[in-house]
């Protein structure tokens, strides 16, 4: 035992002597391993921090972005004749959203209206410094990957590619007061507001645009012998003849032809959009002498139900003459008929309109499944209703003269009240109305005002431009706003 003790602390005293020499020879060698060691160590939990830091500010950075697009997508859906308004809103948004985020060198993220108004994107970068990857040659990292030189884009969608259903009607004013000019002015804005409205691509969502253009009536055509009230006993309906007697205001016979204009209904749905069948509209009797019939005509220009057709649209629009006074209450009764799906037995096919109910549906990106929307422009007062299919006793002598006057106020009353009541009832059905005013005048700029869904949707153009611009503002208004990119 003795023996094998005295061996083994041999051994431990060789391994200690082996040990302390190698140490003395390997000493510098493993200093700088170590040393190397410890440096990688720290860039490696450098790199991590830096990592960490980037990732933090470029998930800031791209929701700082989409909620700049959005937000200049939706200055541009509300006045899209003001793109420098529509970057100055993104500009700001972005500043906004980015404030709290860790500073950045070299930011050069910018944004731009693009797709002809209809979008807002961003492009550009901003950058990370790196202060610890900086040792190993990196002094900053980019917050976008500089392969995508445009990283976010907010699009407006208007009508099917929008995500929604749309059903627009244009109650145009094609009066007297209308001509030249102005109703130039009024085709181009109308046709630039179909254009935007109504996409090509109608296979999952539709866009469909209805006219109602109207004067001393709405010129209802074929439709004319479904919704028309009973021609009084007597009547000759064959092609010019003219044999409804009345009265006038001067205590004299006088005989008009039967037109295709509708005039308003009158009763206890008055300001209603029941069927036809329920309650008819009233006839239209147009004046029979060459002077009445110039001051008011059936419009030559005919009630168009909803269509996606662009160029019949636009067809119809450049096909208007201005003539006659302004029963607006008729064009906007119209308009809310197009609308209607009490009118389905009328409207029928692709012009049928959809259900109410359709407007309270949510689609799949959280809009109502279906907007239902009139338009209603003038350029004057509303000055004109009938009593029995004939111009009425109580509408102005500066209109129509005496002689051509029915001996009976209208049983409505004056054109611009029925109109208001018309609105008020169309707004509960869940319609809403945009007006625009054309070098109106104060009162009846006052009447459109409380027509109208609310003040954003009131337009007042004093020039041609500014009536296209109006018309443009309420197409993208129509619209859907999305992040695409």
């Amino acid at each position: 035992m003795h023996k094998k003790a005295k061996g083994q602390g041999k051994r431990r005293a060789s391994i200690k002597r082996y040990v302390a020499e190698f140490a003395k020879a390997s000493g510098g060698s493993a200093a700088i391993v170590f040393s190397l060691s410890a440096v990688v160590l720290m860039i490696a939990i450098g790199a991590a921090v830096d990592m960490g830091r980037w990732l933090h500010a470029r998930q800031q950075t791209v929701s700082a972005v989409d909620a700049a697009v959005l937000a200049g997508g939706r200055a541009l859906q509300v006045n899209g004749a003001d793109a420098a308004a529509a970057l100055e809103a993104a500009d700001k948004y972005y500043r906004q959203n980015a404030s709290s985020r860790l500073a950045v060198i070299d930011d050069t993220i910018a944004f731009s209206v693009s797709d002809d108004g209809m979008a807002i994107t961003a492009a550009g970068n901003a950058y990370i410094a790196t202060p610890f990857l900086k040792f190993a040659n990196v002094e900053k990292l980019p917050l976008i990957p500089p392969s995508r030189s445009e990283f976010s884009k907010a699009e407006i969608a208007v009508g099917g590619n929008g995500g929604q259903n749309v059903e627009v009607s244009l109650i145009l004013d094609i009066t007297t007061s209308m001509y030249g000019e102005k109703l130039t002015a009024l085709k181009a804005a109308a046709k630039d507001l179909i254009d935007i409205v109504v996409w090509e691509d109608q296979s999952e969502y539709y866009a469909k645009v209805a006219l109602a253009p109207y004067a001393a009536g709405v010129n209802v055509a074929s439709y004319a012998n479904t919704v028309r009230g009973t021609i009084p006993s007597g009547t000759d309906t064959s092609p010019g003849r003219r044999n409804y007697k009345f009265t006038n205001t001067l205590g004299k016979q006088k005989t008009f032809p039967i037109s295709t204009c509708a005039t308003e209904r009158t009763g206890p749905q008055a300001y209603t959009d029941v069927s036809p069948d329920t309650a008819k509209v009233g006839l239209n009797y147009a004046a029979s002498n060459n002077e009445a019939q110039m001051k008011f005509p059936c419009p030559s220009a005919q009630l168009m139900p909803l269509t996606s057709d662009k160029t019949a649209l636009k067809s119809a629009i450049d096909g208007y003459v201005a003539n006659g006074p302004t029963a607006g209450h008729i064009g906007l009764a119209w308009g809310w008929y197009t609308l209607s799906p009490n009118w389905s037995g009328v409207f029928t096919g692709s012009s049928t309109p959809a259900s109410y109910g359709k407007l309270t549906e949510t689609g799949p990106r959280g809009y109502p499944l279906l907007k239902k929307i009139a338009v209603l422009m003038t350029d004057g007062e509303f000055n004109i209703a009938y009593c029995n299919g004939v111009v009425s006793k109580d509408t102005g002598i500066n209109v129509i003269s005496g002689s051509d006057r029915i001996n009976c106020n209208a049983p409505n009353g004056r054109s611009d009240a029925q109109a208001l009541k018309l609105c008020e009832a169309m707004k509960s059905a869940g319609i809403t109305i945009y007006t625009v005013g054309f070098q109106a005048g104060q009162a009846a700029n006052d009447m459109l005002s409380a027509c109208a869904t609310d003040a954003t949707k009131v337009y007042v153009a004093e020039n041609g431009d500014q009536l296209r611009d109006s018309f443009r503002d309420i197409a993208l208004q129509l619209s859907s706003l999305y992040i695409s990119k």
